[in-house]
């Protein structure tokens, strides 16, 4: 095996370690929690950032 192929494979396999270690000690999403991805025309008003300054 030559040095870059053995680089590839170490790579996905701490990927594929660091990913599975996520997935068993996350707590698990609740979606109704979760801001809306697209709130555009909603009627929301900001609450940060930039746009609460206008």
């Amino acid at each position: 095996m030559t040095t870059r192929t053995s680089a590839i494979l170490l790579f996905w396999a701490v990927l594929i370690v660091f990913f599975a270690w996520d997935w068993t000690h996350a707590s698990p999403v609740n979606h109704r929690k979760e801001p809306a991805i697209l709130a555009i025309g909603s009627g929301q008003a900001p609450s940060g950032g930039h746009c609460s300054a206008f």
